[in-house]
């Protein structure tokens, strides 16, 4: 868990800027990078590389600071009663993750919809759920199928859909080298199931409004 927070801020344009971390894990996790770059034939004590492993350490945390967080308390703090029941739609949620296969990012866009059945949620709370699972070690599949599983659970509504579309550096970057390939997946919970309803929640997340 995150322990220590270090604070920096510069005078100038009082930009302050705040970060958390895990001070063992830090050292840990920049030792063993030190190691890592030894081993693919650099030098560590180079001048550009001294606060490298350090700074890999950090990036990592941060990458992953989703282990840290609740999704299902984060609905329940903005959780209202409501008798509203059509069609909620957050879209184009920006998404970073990381492939728990070669720890390279894959990046892309959440659509997320639900129909509420008594109890309406902030919608901030939506792309805070999506970051809390995506800031983890992830394959996309499994990713939207938490986020929705995580709103039919809390929420209860009539029913939850997710669509991921993104693309993998380990695609892109290494393997196969395809940099146009985009990977689409989706996840259906209740009323979404029913062709109609599916393909109006298709037809809204394609649609730009005038």
């Amino acid at each position: 868990m995150i322990d220590k927070k270090m604070i920096s801020e510069n005078e100038m344009d009082g930009y302050a800027k705040i970060d958390q971390y895990n001070d063992h894990a830090i050292d840990s996790i920049a030792e063993k990078y030190k190691s890592i770059i030894q081993e693919i034939g650099e030098d560590p004590e180079r001048e550009g590389l001294l606060k490298t492993p350090e700074r890999v350490a950090k990036a990592l945390q941060f990458l992953t600071h989703g282990y840290d967080l609740e999704p299902d308390k984060i609905l329940k703090s903005a959780m209202f009663t409501d008798e509203y029941q059509q069609m909620v739609i957050v879209k184009d949620i920006e998404l970073y993750s990381m492939c728990e296969h070669h720890i390279l990012p894959f990046f892309g866009k959440a659509h997320v919809a639900y129909i509420p059945n008594g109890h309406i949620v902030g919608l901030s709370k939506i792309p805070r759920v999506v970051d809390a699972y995506s800031r983890r070690l992830q394959v996309q599949e499994r990713l939207t199928t938490e986020i929705r599983d995580c709103i039919q659970d809390t929420l209860k509504p009539l029913g939850v859909a997710v669509v991921i579309e993104a693309q993998h550096l380990c695609m892109q970057m290494r393997g196969i080298q395809k940099q146009n390939s985009v990977t689409t997946t989706s996840a259906f919970t209740g009323e979404f199931e029913n062709d109609k309803t599916r393909s109006e929640f298709i037809s809204l997340i394609q649609s730009k409004l005038s």
